[in-house]
């Protein structure tokens, strides 16, 4: 096998990657909305207590959501490498998908919360990151208020805002190190700009 044919295998199986990690995205949405409006019903039927698991499912669908991102900027500063490999090896740019993504869906090496640029003009991928993230953070305060009552009565309002606290703090700040911050994407460019030399 050449170097070519495995590049574009490899191309392949990224891009196939890229597909099921999209589709993961947008299933790990469904089902957290779900749960979350679920609760909500519940917890407005009269089981207030439900109301106090929206903020952990809240927490738990942005978690997963960014992981199945972290799998979609892999995917893609792979394809990036690949793509431009190909591209040397048969003299002409003939695969552009890298470039037509950086420009519709979400840049690659530029400040970002997940995929929402902060440095540049928002793309509507970016901006569905941010709707789904006001809708979460707005659930996680609407489950907050509405059970609040019952956690000053059941007196577990210390341990329940602990957990919920320290799981949040954590998960917060791993993500803007891991995404803001570009520490994920920093160690993929160090392996393929080694690898590629792009």
């Amino acid at each position: 096998m050449t170097a070519l044919e495995l590049a574009a295998q490899q191309l392949s199986r990224m891009r196939g990657m890229n597909a099921m990690y999209h589709r993961q995205f947008f299933t790990d949405i469904f089902r957290t909305t779900v749960v979350g409006l679920v609760l909500f019903g519940v917890g407005f039927w009269g089981i207030q207590a439900a109301f106090l698991a929206v903020p952990f499912v809240a927490l738990i669908g942005a978690a997963q959501t960014a992981f199945d991102a972290s799998y979609l900027i892999f995917s893609r500063h792979y394809s990036h490498a690949l793509e431009g490999f190909i591209n040397r090896e048969i003299g002409s740019e003939l695969l552009v998908a890298h470039k037509m993504e950086e420009t519709y869906l979400f840049p690659l090496d530029t400040t970002k919360i997940v995929t929402i640029p902060l440095d540049r003009a928002p793309t509507w991928f970016g901006f569905m990151t941010f709707f789904y993230t006001v809708i979460g953070v707005y659930s996680y305060v609407a489950g907050l208020t509405f059970g609040w009552n019952l956690l000053t009565l059941s007196g577990w309002e210390v341990r329940y805002g602990l957990s919920l606290g320290v799981l949040t703090v954590a998960t917060l700040a791993m993500g803007v190190w891991w995404f803001a911050s570009g520490a994920g994407e920093r160690r993929l460019r160090a392996v393929l700009d080694e690898t590629f030399e792009r």
